[in-house]
């Protein structure tokens, strides 16, 4: 290992052309941590709205972009007793994912599913604690309940589907496209719903009303959201791409009982997100294993070429995961 790394860093505040390469120390692993030699790295939408001036890291955490990765371990700092030295594996990440090498808390790293790849298994950390955290722990989704995800072909909406699906719920999703639409209803999507020529709202609740619903729009779809929701129904937020401030009158939530809740990742602390891996690893990963789930690919970019993954990603023109080729 030399002491210095390719990475890209963000230079300033701005679109995805201040996404540029540069050589940064290789990081050192220190207690609880290891290192990984990245092959592949997950381009997520955080990654946009820190490019973009809008979500800054965490303290201690790296400037770098990149939120999960996948690679073989290069190093192993005090009291890691897995993974080890050569191990393959996938990892949420604080930050630092575009680059040679990063750092995370072995407590995060899974292992490559059975027979997947490495660029197929750097699209799971950073999704796959989201959905499952969210719908799941969070949420509560039961089988049988009626669950509304809205961007349903993004990364987050395609791992959803499958999950709600294996696990028995009846899956609706919001796209913007009909080959999106589609690509939803091929996962498992009992309905897909073009939001450009339908409302989901009449939708929803002529079935009687979503029991859950997966949001990371936000604005003008959260007193929707509302509407659409079932007596005693639970709405999720995990991002808001049209803004976070809406007028909302709660008398509807108190008289049919609704839950508004929500949460974001990055900020958890390791313990909670050390607990997230571990219900992944029991309850997720043997799906991956036998092959009843897996990521949906959209693209390939290589690393010095991230600008192009942040454009490609920001046209909503994706479907499925974005991945980074380091190595």
């Amino acid at each position: 290992m030399t002491d210095q790394m390719r990475a890209i860093e963000i230079t300033e505040a701005g679109g995805p052309d201040v996404l540029q390469p540069c050589a940064r120390p290789v990081p050192t692993p220190g207690a609880g941590q290891v290192v990984i030699q990245v092959a592949y790295a997950g381009v997520n939408r955080p990654d946009a709205l820190q490019r973009a001036g809008s979500y800054a890291p965490p303290p201690g955490a790296s400037d770098l972009p990149g939120l999960e990765a996948s690679g073989v371990v290069s190093a192993v700092g005090p009291d890691v007793a897995w993974p080890k030295v050569g191990d393959e594996v996938c990892a949420l990440l604080p930050g630092g994912g575009y680059a040679e090498y990063v750092a995370t808390p072995a407590a995060h790293c899974l292992p490559v599913p059975t027979g997947m790849g490495l660029k197929e298994a750097a699209c799971l950390p950073e999704t796959f604690f989201t959905v499952y955290s969210n719908v799941f722990q969070r949420g509560g989704l039961q089988a049988g309940e009626r669950f509304l995800i809205h961007g349903g072909s993004s990364g987050i909406g395609t791992t959803a589907i499958q999950l709600a699906k294996h696990f028995g719920a009846r899956v609706f999703v919001t796209a913007g496209s009909d080959e999106k639409c589609a690509a939803c209803v091929d996962l498992g999507a009992e309905r897909a719903i073009n939001y450009r020529d339908e409302d989901f709202v009449e939708v929803l609740r002529a079935e009687g009303g979503a029991n859950l619903i997966l949001d990371m729009v936000g604005g003008d779809y959260i007193p929707r959201n509302i509407k659409a929701l079932a007596d005693d129904g639970r709405l999720v937020q995990i991002a808001f791409l049209q803004g976070p401030k809406v007028a909302l009158n709660f008398a509807q939530v108190m008289t049919r009982r609704l839950t508004i809740t929500g949460s974001t990742l990055r900020p958890q602390n390791d313990l909670a997100k050390a607990r997230i891996a571990d219900a992944l690893r029991e309850q997720v990963w043997p799906l991956l294993d036998a092959g009843q789930i897996a990521p949906v690919m959209d693209s390939e970019f290589a690393m010095d070429d991230a600008a192009q993954a942040h454009a490609r990603m920001e046209s909503s023109g994706h479907i499925g995961k974005i991945v980074l080729k380091v190595r």
